[in-house]
């Protein structure tokens, strides 16, 4: 008997061959960080079924460590999927293999070469399962959506905060999810081409191996019209690497001593660490109690209520938070709830709730902030829109007026604000990563198998929190890994995650370079610091006791209604949506492309039932004023015209080919002439345009280089 064991960053497959190489069984599931316990199960079910003598070995990117600690062979994964497809697979030119955190392209013709992705997990199964996360749907469920797409939008690949940065505002825009899932099915397939064919042709016979090309039909589609070629999913598609290890196997084993040595010996704690967040229960307590005195003032909310009310309402990237106050600034309800990738529907929800449970609602000012802030005042009408800096600011300014630094970290952004002599003197954002946000420790958590409460409740008493750094995502899925493959806990690795997000606060998003200076009275705020663990390492980090609102995830929404209710005129109403005007409201979304310019801006159009529209997509104002501009003031047109107006001379020594990108835009005046000068003749390349790079992708010999480079 043959046993064949692959480890892999998120999945354990095993396999059992009888003595003619017939499969007679085989495993495949998710081992949620616990790869020594899942492991030692695996191999005893396997003794218990068939036998416990075996030919055995081990492979995968978690396996080496396992099996240097029970000294048993270990078959490097890439050898054990040739090996798997020279014997199941013959007349295989290219192997394209997709994993949990890893990419693979094996050329097998004319020898094997093979290119894998290095540190960055862009376009890989984790990449697709943070996506379905954002979409609020599984895997499966996005790729059945994805069949039923009409478009593709342009998505980042190669990070997936920056994908998210791309989504996002699709979500809130109202594009349809089915496109945004075909969408990023293409972006896997651009990103494994452009980063890992390196100037080699796929050609020939393809084989597609690994769980995302397994279970995405969509995804095999995306990769043979974009290859051009037919690619075959063979049976067994996910047990390639576990397969070749078992036909690779030499030595014979006693599966119940190795499970039990893999228990025993277990895999040794080898990792940094720093210290625990709390030292006991006693700690803990004083912090929780300090903690609950910071509340805002709340009022009774009968289903009588007539005096006047103000709305605030934050349309976050990934929630969606109401607030309602009266004049004295007392909080008379609140809502707080995930988008479910569509904001407008359940803002509708909540508002009709308010109409229905207070009849006599009287509502003075409606203001909106957030993401979605646009949307959500053009769809119900809203009086105000104000952006989410200065609505966070004016709720931590009320609460605490001597405030000097305010923190506020949501799903995807952090926004910091220093406040000297009662007004923002600066505020740091988050560009483009989000590796310190709720959305990073929402997505660790899932990927190990936890809600995320329960995940970071874990790390609150933590022994030896693993020492993470501050990086990004991406890298921090390897940084986990390699902390899994030397034996940290899953209490250890969340306790750690909580303190890389602090850190990455400070040090990356503020660049502070020591905490004294941000400031002494602080106010942290939004839904990351509900989180008792980030709360913790952030006081620990700081060296100093913050004031954390019991509304913490509620503050912009707050800060939004407070701004209303100063800018109100006195016995006015709001110009919100009448209850019977928001029972008959609704909306329908329609894709175009703008096509008035080069940029060929995708535009989402949202329009309302009662007539209302809403334009978003669009990188300037003519979609909107319909207005087309007039060329002989384009100083871009009249550039790309003196360009395009020098043409090929005579070719006395040879041709020349120029890419017109990057510096010879600038510069081909000069190159033109001067090669021309020699007796060149000089041509140059088409217009950049999304095809071409398309196209020419796969012959970039570098997967560092990003478009247009």
């Amino acid at each position: 008997m043959r046993v064949g064991l692959d480890v892999g960053s998120t999945t354990i497959k095993c396999v059992v061959l009888d003595d003619r190489n017939n499969l007679i069984y085989h495993t495949y599931e998710r081992h949620y960080s616990h790869i020594v316990e899942k492991s030692a199960e695996l191999l005893r079910r396997v003794a218990e079924r068939c036998g416990r003598e075996a030919v055995f070995a081990i492979s995968g990117s978690a396996g080496m460590g396992m099996a240097e600690s029970v000294k048993a062979p270990f078959v490097q994964e890439v050898f054990a999927t040739r090996v798997a497809a020279n014997r199941l697979a013959p007349g295989t030119d290219v192997i394209i293999e997709l994993g949990g955190e890893d990419a693979k392209i094996l050329f097998l013709t004319n020898g094997l070469e093979v290119r894998m992705n290095g540190s960055c997990a862009g376009g890989t199964g984790a990449f697709i399962d943070q996506m379905a996360t954002l979409l609020k749907m599984g895997a499966e469920e996005m790729d059945q959506a994805a069949q039923m797409a009409e478009k593709t939008y342009t998505i980042a690949s190669r990070c997936g905060v920056f994908a998210k940065s791309d989504i996002q505002p699709l979500i809130n825009q109202g594009a349809k999810p089915a496109d945004i899932a075909k969408s990023i099915y293409q972006a896997v397939v651009n990103q494994t081409i452009a980063g890992l064919a390196q100037g080699r042709p796929i050609k020939g016979h393809v084989l597609y191996l690994g769980g995302p090309l397994t279970f995405s039909k969509c995804l095999r589609q995306s990769f043979d019209e974009t290859l051009g070629v037919t690619g075959t999913c063979p049976e067994n598609s996910l047990l390639f690497v576990a397969l070749g290890a078992a036909f690779y196997a030499e030595e014979s084993w006693d599966l119940l001593k190795t499970a039990e040595l893999l228990e025993q010996r277990g895999m040794s704690e080898t990792y940094r660490s720093q210290p625990p967040l709390f030292e006991n229960q006693a700690e803990y307590d004083a912090f929780k109690a300090r903690h609950a005195k910071a509340t805002v003032p709340q009022a009774d909310f009968p289903t009588d209520y007539a005096k006047p009310v103000h709305i605030g309402i934050d349309s976050g990237s990934t929630t969606v938070k109401v607030a309602v106050i009266d004049e004295n600034a007392e909080l008379l309800f609140t809502d707080y709830r995930p988008n479910q990738g569509d904001p407008i529907a359940l803002l509708k929800t909540v508002l009709l709730g308010l109409y229905e449970s207070h009849p006599k609602l009287n509502v003075a000012s409606v203001t909106t902030t957030g993401y979605g802030e646009d949307l959500a005042k053009a769809a119900f009408h809203a009086d105000f829109g104000v952006v989410e800096t200065v609505a966070h600011f004016t709720a931590a300014k009320h609460f605490m007026p001597d405030v000097d630094f305010i923190i506020d970290i949501g799903g995807q952004d952090m926004k910091c604000f220093k406040i000297e002599n009662g007004a923002i003197s600066d505020i740091f954002l988050n560009e483009a990563c989000s590796s310190g946000c709720g959305s990073f420790l929402q997505t660790f958590a899932q990927a190990l198998g936890y809600d995320v409460k329960d995940f970071t409740k874990l790390g609150l008493f933590a022994d030896r929190p693993v020492d993470l750094g501050s990086r990004c995502t991406v890298f921090m899925n390897s940084s986990v890994k390699q902390a899994q493959k030397d034996g940290a806990s899953v209490e250890n690795i969340s306790a750690g995650l909580s303190i890389s997000v602090v850190k990455n606060a400070i040090y990356k998003v503020i660049r502070a370079s020591s905490p004294e200076e941000l400031g002494r009275h602080v106010v942290v705020q939004g839904g990351t610091f509900y989180n008792e663990a980030v709360l913790r390492a952030f006081e620990k980090e700081m060296g100093l006791e913050v004031i954390r609102p019991n509304i913490a995830g509620l503050m912009g929404a707050y800060g939004a209604a407070l701004y209303g209710m100063k800018k109100a005129v006195k016995g006015n109403h709001s110009t919100l949506l009448t209850e019977p005007e928001m029972r008959a409201f609704h909306r329908e979304t329609e894709s175009r492309s703008c096509g008035q310019c080069g940029n060929n801006c995708q535009l989402t159009v949202n329009t309302f039932s009662d007539g209302g529209r809403l334009i978003s997509g669009n990188r300037c104002e003519r979609p909107i004023t319909g207005k087309k501009d007039d060329d002989r003031w384009n100083l871009y047109e009249y550039k790309r015209q003196l360009l395009l107006g020098y043409k090929p001379g005579e070719n006395r020594r040879g041709r020349i080919g120029l890419p017109l990108c990057l510096n010879f835009w600038e510069l081909y005046p000069f190159w033109h002439t001067f090669f021309t000068k020699l007796g060149f003749q000089v041509v140059h390349s088409p217009m950049s345009s999304r095809k071409l790079y398309l196209e020419g992708q796969g012959s970039i010999p570098s997967d560092t280089a990003c478009f247009p480079a």
